[in-house]
């Protein structure tokens, strides 16, 4: 997996928990002031890192691949290690689920907009 790590390394991370930080901001000027709106934006910005970062595993993945496919040392070995490289599935599935938290703290959060 050390071409995955290389690849991976190359997201620019660090740009979207900028841009994660400054949304959630935002999103608390527009929020009640209160302990469990608070709660509800720590857990929105964990999803949406963990979720950006799901992505980019599997955008690795992806990546390697292609650099696989590119590559004069393919071979029938390491086609078959690509294609059983079952992190990505987990990292799918791990996905899905952080989907469907974010889609609910939404959800949460504009309930809590229409009571403040």
């Amino acid at each position: 997996m050390p071409a995955t790590q290389t690849a991976r390394s190359a997201v620019p991370l660090s740009r979207s928990v900028d841009a994660i930080r400054e949304s959630v901001e935002r999103l608390e000027e527009c929020l009640p002031r209160r302990e469990d709106s608070a709660v509800l934006l720590d857990f929105l910005e964990d999803d949406l890192r963990e979720g950006l970062d799901a992505i980019a595993d599997v955008e690795a993945h992806f990546t390697d691949v292609l650099d696989l496919l590119r590559n004069d040392a393919a071979s029938p070995i390491r086609l078959m290690e690509a294609a059983e490289d079952f992190r990505v599935l987990n990292r799918l599935e791990y996905l899905m689920v952080v989907v469907a938290q974010l889609r609910r703290r939404l959800s949460q959060a504009a309930g809590k907009m229409r009571e403040g």
